[in-house]
């Protein structure tokens, strides 16, 4: 077992109802498991952990209450705060098909030959697709994470496979066409 790492989870907006709820905006695709009853979470920069009490969607979001707060004042002053957990570093998602943007960042990028040709420095999620910032001789380019153009990915092996596509890591915009 590997040594656990923090991994941002949420982050809190504005206080719900007088309880103690807050909003959160989601930065976990696993919500269950990383709000599960009992579970710890860091609040950044203050060191501070919360046991979560309960979550739950609404229209418009996500809920979370917390043991360790139960007014409206109280959750005011978390407003804005980063919430993380501490996971093992070799967790995996549930399905195979799947990976943390923590097990793709730093991943070598090799053409379908082995060439190395650059390596993944962020993973972008937007609504239509979510893309890897790949670092190509100083260069930014952006692969969409789909398996017709990212068609092997090697955590053992620290490297990630991208299809033979012109302009996709290089210049070549000719083949591009």
């Amino acid at each position: 077992m590997s040594e656990p790492v923090e991994v941002v989870v949420a982050r809190i907006g504005r206080p719900h109802g007088l309880r103690g709820e807050v909003t959160v905006r989601l930065i976990t695709d696993e919500p269950d498991r990383r709000f599960a009853h009992g579970a710890r979470l860091r609040v950044a920069g203050s060191g501070d952990a919360l046991t979560v009490d309960s979550w739950r969607r609404v229209s418009g979001g996500v809920l979370l209450s917390f043991s360790e707060i139960g007014d409206r004042t109280a959750a005011e002053k978390l407003q804005g705060k980063q919430l993380s957990a501490r996971v093992d570093a070799d967790e995996r998602p549930s399905s195979a098909e799947e990976y943390y943007d923590r097990q793709l960042r730093g991943l070598e990028v090799r053409d379908p030959r082995g060439r190395a040709i650059g390596r993944v420095t962020d993973v972008l999620h937007l609504p239509a697709q979510d893309l890897l910032s790949v670092d190509v001789d100083g260069t930014e380019r952006l692969v969409p994470f789909v398996e017709a153009l990212v068609p092997e990915v090697d955590l053992e092996a620290g490297t990630l496979t991208v299809a033979d596509v012109g302009g996709l890591v290089d210049d070549d915009a000719e083949e591009a066409r």
